[in-house]
């Protein structure tokens, strides 16, 4: 029986790339868990990964699997693209406001704002 998600995992080529980005741009804290194959990063009660996953047959860039729960999903949108990462037009849909974003490895996740009910 599953009790609760373990984690969320992107393949990445270059680890090192991928840690500088999701900590340096996206803001993420990273955990406990580091080498230079693997980086887990804490984003609430979930895990979230980033390694080179070509030995388990999942290519780099292949990833759309996450949203991440910001604040300020414009706000957010804005200081992404300040930086030059790709960001989609804003989404409005009646419970929640979104975007997504590529990384430099062409996985995508959304950054997701919630509406109040």
């Amino acid at each position: 029986m599953i009790k609760e998600m373990a984690f969320v995992a992107y393949s990445v080529k270059d680890v090192a790339r991928a840690v500088s980005f999701y900590r340096d741009v996206v803001g993420l804290r990273p955990g406990a868990m580091a080498s230079e194959q693997w980086v887990e990063f804490e984003v609430g009660s979930t895990t979230f990964g980033v390694g080179n996953g070509e030995t388990l047959g999942i290519p780099p860039g292949s990833a759309f699997a996450v949203a991440f729960e910001v604040d300020d999903v414009a706000e957010s949108k804005k200081k992404l693209e300040s930086t030059g990462v790709k960001v989609t037009e804003l989404m409005d849909a009646p419970s929640c406001t979104s975007c997504f974003v590529t990384d430099p490895d062409g996985n995508r996740f959304a950054l997701h704002q919630r509406k109040a009910q």
